[in-house]
């Protein structure tokens, strides 16, 4: 209870215990139902018929990330996985335990179908959309669980591209899924002690034993080491150096009784960001593995696994983005400061402008990339589609990666200091976005990746990239835009 002391003939106010905090917090309702250019978004491009069978998924989804997931993130804020790696008798066991809202994050996303429906194909091209509609929704209060799906449909689509039929049977049935007793997700072993984006100097081998191999190497920066199973490169013996010489294998964690399969866990990454996500550095000694397709060309042959995960890290990075432009525009909708709500100063508005046409263009820019994607893997795109598809995924990625980071800075400082303090939440959201640039390829490698999409086959992706924004500008009739729209079409 406060009690009133003088002091110099003005009354002052003591409190006992804790100063109270007056500022009250910012608050998220359905995330469907807020989201205009989502629900835009969705009318101009479903069918009548996908529209109707994405809605009752996409409305349960929005009012649990806006309620029971977002409250249920907040508390569960310092819980991190735990890595044991002996019990109590001296037995090896490296159990990797999650945190509560990644255990519920898991049984949900395989109820609400987030990989299965793109793999459903009830829609045809427009599954995807559908398919990323929902991630969209869920990411932001799941801290990160899209990492472990984006793995999981990069590798169900690769294991379908390089049409491997005894893997797919194996795998592909477990990782689209809807029963979450039966769902399995996929790790993506790439990074070694060499560095992550040069994966030709991989130093992991693989020796022959019989029909299949046994991988020996580290891997240093495993994400979500919880999976089932994980696509990984290694070299087999005899190949030579580079990306040509390695090959791509399919390994499951554990034997039939539970048991790694010649596999340790060595320790568990401790990360600016994703913290949620259980990054490890394993050992793999011995670990039992089958080829996926041949015994070269493995670094060719992740590329499918490429074009998925870095879809989904543009559109996870427009997630984050919608997610802190809601918070901090809710906030000035509650914050009075000099005499008058946030919300109704001028200066103040025209930043959150800003941040709603970084948050809307990288929305517009992601989704783009899912509708080519989506075509690819219907059969309905042109080869001027797949050439765009090419090009636009890298740029995609790089673009609302970098975004993602400045948006969430941006936003955290709209909300004062009580964006900088741990418990409110809001740094959160720029830790999680810093790893957005990195993975799936930093900017300079999506850059070079970029280059060598637009002079390959005679400058094919260049025609089609020019022809999508001749295509996407000729509809701009706003003069102000008038000098943007000239600079982008003389830049040829």
């Amino acid at each position: 209870m406060p009690r009133i002391t003088k002091n110099q003939g003005r009354q002052r106010v003591v409190y006992d215990g804790r100063m109270p905090f007056f500022q009250e917090p910012p608050r998220l309702g359905n995330q469907l139902v807020a989201d205009a250019l989502l629900n835009e978004y969705l009318d101009r491009k479903l069918s009548a018929e996908a529209r109707r069978d994405a809605q009752e998924p996409l409305q349960e989804i929005g009012e649990l990330t806006g309620g029971a997931l977002y409250e249920l993130q907040l508390r569960d804020r310092e819980n991190v996985p735990k890595l044991t790696q002996w019990d109590a008798w001296g037995n090896r066991i490296d159990h990797i335990e999650v945190s509560p809202l990644w255990q519920l994050a898991a049984r949900d996303a395989a109820r609400l179908g987030i990989i299965a429906v793109a793999y459903e194909q009830r829609h045809g091209e427009q599954s995807r959309i559908d398919q990323f509609a929902r991630a969209f929704l869920w990411n932001p209060s799941t801290d990160v669980y899209a990492c472990p799906l984006a793995m999981t449909d990069g590798a169900a689509r690769t294991l379908l591209d390089l049409k491997n039929q005894a893997l797919i049977d194996r795998a592909v049935p477990r990782l689209t899924s809807r029963d979450p007793e039966q769902m399995w997700t996929s790790g993506q072993w790439m990074t070694e002690r060499t560095g992550g984006s040069d994966v030709g100097l991989s130093e992991t081998t693989a020796k022959r034993d019989g029909e299949q191999f046994l991988l020996y190497g580290t891997k240093w920066f495993t994400s979500a080491t919880t999976a089932q199973m994980a696509l990984t490169l290694a070299r087999p013996e005899g190949n030579g150096p580079g990306g040509r010489g390695l090959a791509l294998f399919y390994v499951e964690l554990r034997d039939e009784q539970g048991r790694y399969n010649g596999l340790s866990v060595n320790r568990l990454k401790d990360k600016l960001g994703t913290k949620k996500v259980p990054t490890a550095e394993l050992t793999l000694a011995g670990m039992r593995a089958v080829p996926v397709a041949g015994l070269s060309d493995g670094v060719r042959n992740i590329s499918s696994m490429l074009n998925v995960t870095r879809t989904w890290n543009a559109v996870m990075s427009a997630a984050g983005m919608r997610r802190a432009l809601a918070l901090a525009t809710d906030y000035a909708h509650r914050r009075t400061a000099f005499g008058a709500l946030l919300i109704d100063k001028p200066l103040h508005r025209d930043t959150l402008a800003g941040l709603v046409a970084e948050t809307e263009g990288a929305f517009l820019l992601a989704f783009r990339a899912v509708e080519l994607l989506g075509k690819r893997e219907a059969r309905t795109a042109s080869e001027s589609d797949l050439h765009l598809l090419r090009v636009l995924t890298p740029i995609a990625k790089l673009t609302t990666g970098k975004q993602a980071v400045a948006v969430a800075s941006e936003a955290m400082e709209s909300c004062g200091g009580a964006g900088y303090v741990e418990d409110t939440g809001l740094p959160l959201l720029l830790r999680d976005a810093q790893v957005l640039p990195i993975w799936e390829g930093t900017t300079n490698v999506l850059s070079l990746d970029t280059l060598r999409a637009l002079s390959a086959e005679q400058g094919a992706a260049l025609k089609a990239l020019e022809a999508e924004l001749a295509h996407q500008l000729k509809d701009v009739r706003a003069t102000e835009l008038r000098t943007c729209t000239e600079a982008v079409m003389t830049s040829w």
